[in-house]
């Protein structure tokens, strides 16, 4: 396909998404004035575009005070919307196409009050004891704890990395000290043999609009399999899987 070529489009449409799109930002209901200056939409083409979207209840308008703010139709498409995905459903196609990818083992971990749990397991390698199985709890040191101690900033998270950290030696406190900004630079963590010897793991992130994260991506091998950098070709691959699905929930990546 061109990828110069240009893709057809209704230009209304998306001038009214963009209204809506205002809302958003401004976060606050708006006058017509105020809308009409930031917009720079004439007034006669703005008057439909508002009486469109306050007809079909993605704006309401307050007839007391003439202001307009998000209506409760969005709020319906937003329930759906979050209704028709199913991490563990909408991960397993990711989860399956890289395992078979890189021939290694391929988890989908999920946050739970008592830590990070594996959720799903694909295993181009049914020989391999990968030291756990679905439902498994890990440990902040496991390259999935280290990703939720990065990027989850939730209460529940710091109550369990308090727990955790008791466990842990001082100098296992100051490495991980010392992972965490390049883990949430990078989107990348990786743990060395955290549950049996000779089989190490990485982790990436799968977050949501909010930036939050929803759940993450681990890959687990046989440490000379498995990359403890972010730059590496397998790690490359399995981030765009990551980044492609965190887009599914609307994440967008910072530049």
């Amino acid at each position: 396909m061109d990828k110069n070529k240009t893709i057809p489009v209704i230009q209304s449409l998306q001038t009214g998404i963009g209204i809506l799109e205002l809302f958003i930002s401004e976060d606050r209901p708006l006058k017509f004035s105020e809308i009409q200056e930031l917009t720079g939409i004439t007034k006669s083409n703005l008057h439909k575009y508002l009486n469109t979207l306050t007809i079909t209840g993605l704006l309401y308008r307050n007839k007391d005070h003439g202001y307009y703010q998000l209506g409760s139709k969005l709020i319906e498409f937003g329930n759906a919307a979050i209704g028709s995905f199913d991490l563990i459903q909408q991960a397993s196609q990711f989860l399956k196409k890289i395992s078979r990818e890189l021939q290694l083992t391929a988890l989908l971990n999920v946050w739970t009050h008592d830590g990070p749990v594996i959720a799903n397991i694909w295993n181009s390698q049914p020989g391999l004891n990968i030291g756990a199985q679905i439902g498994t709890r890990l440990p902040i040191l496991s390259s999935a704890g280290k990703a939720y101690v990065a990027f989850k900033d939730h209460a529940e998270v710091k109550e369990w990395t308090q727990r955790e950290l008791k466990h842990l030696t001082a100098e296992s406190k100051q490495q991980l000290e010392r992972e965490l900004p390049n883990i949430q630079k990078n989107y990348f963590s990786y743990a060395a043999e955290p549950l049996i010897k000779h089989v190490s793991s990485f982790s990436v992130p799968i977050l949501d609009y909010r930036n939050d994260m929803l759940g993450c991506i681990t890959i687990v091998g046989f440490t000379h399999l498995i990359p403890s950098s972010h730059d590496d070709n397998m790690s490359s691959f399995v981030l765009e899987q990551a980044f492609e699905l965190s887009e599914s929930f609307g994440w967008k990546k910072k530049d």
